[in-house]
């Protein structure tokens, strides 16, 4: 009773929060991921907001490549189709870990909760604005978003909330369209295909999947730094591993094995080609083609961080673009300690 009487508390404490990037993704990765080498160490359950997800991609490479083993430490990766159900999860207590966007932890300061990023993954959103072919030469920019139909997620994603950024950004108010909830890879395929939408934001491998079959053109950018600098107006950190800030300081020896895996994977990932990443990875994640999989790797590569280490400026960032027009964040900005949404203690200090 009790465990679900605090999965109902993160239920309601996670209905307006700005959930992981492409929230509905497949729904064939949902549960548990194979089970990696056994060693002699702690054993931690993370919870992904989609494992096949390029922008989550740190987390399913660094068991296969064999990290958390050589780090001595068991992780147990699930899957949940819902991004903010790994937020709900690690709430509830049912994890240690989530690997999600990082504006969960803004969201959940300003609701009285300590969750913080203790690697950062990405400095950049990862996503991608695309318009349907059908619609080209009619949006070519968020002042044409009146009117249109713009495929999400979910409703209070952050691609609906990135969505209605771009929107004010460019004079249009978020009454002013229609935000519709599409989920990812086929259903946002398919969407796209039958005009349900006009336009919409998603991630690889899904941006490559309809470009490949020119569904669609790129509107927005935001895989690099220089797209989400462009953008949103500075670096946008999103995928990292965060945890209960309560757990982090119980448990540090494990959460710095926990990153000393991370960093090693992410410094590998700097020195390895699209296609030798994506030669690693599950073969049904590719949703397509490989060579169309190692492209959407490629083109995704630049938003992840080489050392697990939050970029100064970025956290003020998201705050901002949270407070534009969250309703739990609006208004609150003096009171967000940003210092306390992520650390450096155990990046700083990877060995790998």
């Amino acid at each position: 009773m009790r465990r679900t009487a605090a999965a109902a508390l993160a239920a309601v404490l996670l209905l307006p929060l700005a959930a992981c990037a492409n929230d509905a993704a497949s729904s064939t990765h949902t549960g548990a991921a194979p089970a990696g080498k056994k060693v002699d160490g702690p054993t931690v359950k993370i919870m992904v907001g989609g494992l096949d997800k390029v922008i989550y991609l740190p987390a399913m490479l660094t068991q296969r490549l064999g990290y958390f083993a050589d780090a001595g430490v068991n992780v147990e990766l699930l899957s949940e189709p819902a991004g903010v159900n790994a937020t709900t999860a690690l709430l509830a207590g049912d994890v240690q870990g989530a690997v999600g966007f990082y504006d969960h932890t803004i969201d959940l300061q300003a609701k009285g909760k300590s969750v913080e990023s203790v690697v950062q993954f990405s400095q950049a959103p990862g996503e991608v604005e695309v318009v349907s072919a059908k619609q080209a030469d009619a949006i070519k920019s968020g002042a044409d978003f009146k009117g249109r139909k713009l495929g999400v997620t979910s409703i209070g994603s952050s691609t609906d909330f990135l969505t209605k950024y771009l929107a004010v950004k460019n004079g249009v108010a978020v009454n002013e369209f229609s935000p519709v909830a599409v989920g990812a890879g086929q259903t946002f395929i398919a969407a796209m295909q039958q005009g349900s939408i006009d336009a919409g934001m998603t991630t690889d491998p899904t941006v490559a999947t309809l470009l490949s079959k020119q569904l669609g053109t790129v509107l927005y950018d935001m895989r690099t730094p220089e797209g989400s600098r462009a953008a949103l107006g500075g670096l946008y950190p999103s995928s990292s591993l965060y945890m209960n800030t309560a757990w982090v300081n119980g448990n540090k020896d494990t959460v710095q094995k926990l990153t000393n895996a991370f960093v090693k994977t992410l410094k590998w990932m700097n020195t390895h080609t699209p296609e030798e990443i994506a030669a690693q990875m599950p073969a049904d994640y590719s949703q397509g083609s490989a060579a169309d999989y190692a492209a959407a790797i490629k083109a995704t590569l630049p938003m992840f961080t080489t050392d697990g280490v939050m970029p100064p400026d970025g956290p003020k960032t998201v705050l901002a673009v949270l407070a534009a027009f969250h309703p739990d964040v609006q208004g609150k900005e003096s009171t967000i300690d940003l210092a306390k949404t992520y650390t450096t203690e155990f990046t700083t200090k990877a060995t790998g």
